[in-house]
């Protein structure tokens, strides 16, 4: 895995221990077996194109590289604020387990943006990699106005010098597996589907921080976490969830909003009540995992009404850890 003292920032190469090497720029490395994509959430879809790179370099004594950004391209071209599934450490992570040897996590800037598709595809991959195959899903667009697709990657295969593969769409029960569906998923609440399409379950990471302690006047006490701001939202509500921590997992109750009923918190926060769990985790990080939604977030009359309430959803929670 990415040692957590490593950064990618203000650094042209990192090179990890028997793992990947990440590049922010582009540099002389030829005669690779690449594959080109975001890889938001790095997603069952996401592993076949991966798969496929890797196992072409081995079977023909190449390295294996992924082109991606730091940044989706649309934050660029549509000044959108960035919305991830996974934070950017933790998608190269992933990658990384896939077995892929370097990583190229370019800025997607002015010279990117503009580069017509032949452009990218000669002055920018051929001229420095050489890549020997080249694999990208069915609905990978690059260039100015998504000139490039697999259709013009197919067609200079003979020009460049490589073998083109294109991953046709990947679906699980008649279900297309995106980023964009999954993304779609976490914030309508169907977190408990998203495994089937992620391969694993939505989770955010962060600190645990000092709240108001009025969870515990209430018998609930809570690891606080703030959202991370470039993750996507979660709806709001009480979820089934999983806390990790030092190598341990715990069943929770989770409460994801604003906190109506108590009014003194106006950011989106994470409450954790851990079942079964008294150690002292402020300031540490933890793992949440969304489980399953359980109820929509609601503004009760008094505090008592809500304990009450907080007393059923442990009950609700409880019994679906028991019989899932």
């Amino acid at each position: 895995m990415l040692s957590k003292n490593k950064s990618i920032e203000n650094n042209h190469c990192i090179k990890y221990d028997n793992g990947m090497q990440i590049f922010e720029k582009l540099n002389s490395n030829p005669d690779l077996s690449i594959c080109l994509g975001f890889f938001d959430g790095v997603h069952q879809g996401h592993k076949v194109v991966l798969k496929n790179t890797v196992n072409l370099a081995k079977q023909n004594g190449l390295k294996s590289a992924v082109i991606t950004f730091k940044e989706h391209p649309l934050c660029y071209l549509q000044n959108r604020t960035p919305q991830y599934i996974v934070s950017l450490k933790d998608r190269l992570n992933l990658i990384e387990e896939q077995g892929i040897d370097f990583a190229y996590v370019l800025d997607f800037d002015e010279d990117i943006a503009d580069a017509l598709a032949l452009d990218y595809l000669k002055d920018f991959l051929v001229k420095n990699l050489h890549p020997k195959f080249i694999t990208t899903g069915f609905n990978h667009y690059f260039g100015a106005n998504k000139q490039g697709d697999a259709v013009f990657l197919g067609a200079y295969q003979s020009e460049f010098g490589y073998k083109f593969f294109e991953i046709p769409p990947i679906t699980f029960n008649n279900t297309l597996i995106s980023s964009s569906k999954i993304r779609q998923m976490i914030t309508d609440g169907n977190v408990e589907s998203v495994p089937e399409l992620l391969g694993q379950s939505f989770y955010i990471k962060g600190r645990v921080v000092t709240g108001n302690r009025i969870g515990r006047t209430l018998s609930f006490p809570t690891a606080n976490v703030k959202y991370p701001s470039d993750i996507i939202k979660a709806a709001r509500g009480v979820y089934a969830g999983i806390v990790e921590f030092d190598g341990g997992k715990y069943n929770a109750m989770l409460n994801l909003g604003r906190r109506p009923t108590i009014n003194t918190e106006h950011s989106l926060l994470l409450e954790a009540h851990i079942f079964d769990f008294n150690q002292n985790i402020y300031d540490k990080d933890i793992k949440v995992s969304f489980v399953k939604k359980i109820r929509n977030e609601v503004k009760f009359d008094s505090l008592p009404e809500l304990k009450s309430q907080l007393v059923n959803d442990e009950q609700t929670v409880r019994k679906y850890f028991e019989t899932r």
